[in-house]
């Protein structure tokens, strides 16, 4: 069997869910978001994970999931931290904020030797997505560009009604290439739909828009270029230096721009659920508790 690899980004600390949300129960039996994504990963074929975490959580990361998870795949572990830099650049002064997505899968390069997907620790992305990326993967041929893949959902199905999100917001072709994504940072519903704002401008969405919710597949070979990006972002941090993000999302927008890589669009039926916010955990605990019921899980996942 060919080897695939999971990495889960797991080291923010959720500021507007109000705490690690990576570790919150949402399953009948205190399952977390993130038990849900490896059990569906191992049931779609993935054999390694590669969980990225902060100091912070680490401890009780290991002691809540890692410990529990290994006993069914091969778990790894990233620690992601603000000094994890090139050669030659340091921390600008006053900067606590770490650097993003972008960082936290090329601080995986020395683990990953094989091809991978990456996700976010506090989304529910459903059994399709896993399945569809999983079989990209497999079937990737080496080729002048890079081959990437991308879960593609409808945005109508990536809402919460407790509060604005950030979205990218996807631009694909005829023949289901992504050609761009646009990162909307505040997206919220309305009686009569689904709109951003942005310089105090407001714009309605197509409820059906391709959004992208950071679940990619990538041949591992594209890792240098993460490198290369990441010196590009840190050339240009300009007049933002203490917020401004290195975003996955970013890095294969250029790539794209580049002709350097191609992106398949895998679109998804399912309905994506995360802990955004603390009240969104009802609504989370709610749509577990309905598919356990329909038999898409196991009451028990670890125990079935």
């Amino acid at each position: 069997m060919k080897k695939t690899t999971l990495v889960i980004m797991a080291a923010g600390m959720g500021s507007r869910f109000g705490g690690p949300k990576q570790i919150a129960p949402v399953g009948p039996c205190g399952e977390k978001i993130i038990d849900y994504s490896v059990f569906d990963a191992i049931r779609a074929g993935f054999n390694e994970v590669i969980f990225v975490l902060s100091d912070a959580i680490e401890k009780d990361f290991k002691e809540c999931i890692g410990d529990k998870v290994s006993k069914h795949i091969p778990v790894k572990y990233a620690i992601q931290r603000l000094s994890d830099l090139p050669n030659g650049y340091s921390v600008p002064e006053g900067r606590t904020k770490p650097w993003g997505t972008g960082q936290a899968v090329l601080i995986c390069k020395d683990l990953i030797d094989a091809p991978f997907t990456v996700i976010n620790a506090d989304d529910f992305y459903g059994r399709h997505g896993f399945e569809m990326l999983h079989d990209f993967l497999v079937n990737i041929q080496e080729s002048e560009r890079y081959k990437i893949a991308m879960a593609g959902y409808h945005l109508c199905n990536t809402i919460t009604d407790k509060g604005s999100v950030s979205r990218g917001i996807c631009k694909v072709s005829d023949d289901g290439k992504l050609l761009s994504i646009t990162e909307r940072t505040k997206i919220y519903t309305k009686d009569d739909g689904i709109y951003f704002s942005e310089d105090a401008c407001e714009e309605k969405l197509a409820d059906n828009a391709v959004t992208s919710m950071n679940c990619w597949a990538f041949d591992h070979r594209v890792l240098p270029e993460f490198e290369k990006e990441f010196v590009r972002f840190l050339e240009n941090l300009g007049d933002n230096p203490l917020k401004a993000e290195f975003f996955l999302p970013s890095v294969v927008n250029d790539l794209v721009a580049a002709d350097k890589a191609e992106v398949s669009v895998r679109i998804t039926p399912d309905k994506w659920y995360g802990l955004t916010y603390a009240a969104d955990r009802e609504d989370v605990v709610k749509a577990l508790a309905q598919l356990t019921k329909e038999g898409v899980y196991p009451e028990n996942l670890w125990n079935a």
